[in-house]
């Protein structure tokens, strides 16, 4: 088997059912910056078919905004238009395919979360010792106002995981 390197992620989408909202709150609650955006795509406006080709034949109409994260990852925001947004189930979807959180390291795990929860969001799981004994890394599960699930780790992944 040839080894692979790792590839760097790149970003990652999220559906939101406002985005100038969703636009203030990662960059007010996560500090992400904006750097293009938002702009509505149409249907009508796709000349190349670029669109609808990768959204599918329901798509009409969205707005999209991008943003950067602090190590470099971007974040882009939808607003789907038509058809219209749809909120998620209030349930984390652990058991379905694809990705059902975003997770961002932050030391201050107590102050973020009152930020989040202060500006719409939710702490949905106590604040725990990610790799006890010793009370040194500490997780916790919160969502944003828009319904998407934020873990939060107070040290990187690659040192939580390699704790012992």
């Amino acid at each position: 088997m040839t080894k692979t390197a790792p590839r760097p992620l790149n970003h990652i989408g999220i559906g939101v059912s406002d985005i100038d909202a969703a636009i203030r709150w990662y960059a007010e609650v996560l500090g992400y910056r904006v750097f293009a955006g938002p702009t509505t795509i149409s249907l009508e406006a796709d000349t190349r078919g670029h669109a609808k080709d990768v959204l599918g034949p329901r798509f009409r109409s969205l707005k999209i905004a991008h943003l950067s994260t602090g190590g470099g990852v971007g974040v882009e925001l939808f607003q789907s238009i038509d058809p219209p947004h749809r909120d998620r189930e209030p349930d984390i979807e652990f058991d379905r395919s694809g990705p059902f959180h975003l997770c961002v390291t932050d030391p201050d795990i107590d102050g973020l979360i009152a930020k989040i929860v202060e500006t719409g969001g939710k702490q949905l799981s106590k604040v725990w010792d990610d790799r006890p004994p010793g009370n040194v890394f500490k997780m916790a599960y919160c969502s944003d106002p828009f319904g998407t699930i934020l873990e939060i780790h107070t040290h990187s992944y690659e040192v939580v995981q390699a704790w012992k």
